[in-house]
């Protein structure tokens, strides 16, 4: 069974709750930016659904890239581990904590 993308990087954070996750997202044409942390999804940039079960990254989501930051994450001076992650790049990573 293949997880979708959305559960893989909430794996990851489950596993690394010491980094929070900045996707850059573009979905249906329009950009969106996801905070992923501790196994839960938000987007910062629309509303979330309060449901947890309903993702907030689609599969049809296209990564423009991926930032990995240092928890706990403050938007007004964010400590970077790494920027700019392809999908391919992260696939590593998730491959690494088993997700």
């Amino acid at each position: 069974m293949t997880h979708s993308i959305s559960k893989r990087l909430e794996q990851y954070t489950a596993k690394r709750p010491q980094e929070v996750l900045l996707v850059k997202v573009e979905i249906a044409g329009e950009q969106d930016q996801i905070a992923i942390f501790k196994g839960f999804s938000s987007s910062l940039m629309h509303s979330t659904a309060y449901d947890p079960d309903v993702p907030v990254l689609s599969d049809e989501a296209k990564i423009i890239g991926i930032d990995r930051v240092a928890s706990p994450y403050n938007p007004e001076a964010p400590r970077y581990i790494q920027q700019e992650l392809s999908w391919e790049a992260m696939q590593v990573l998730l491959s690494e904590v088993g997700a």
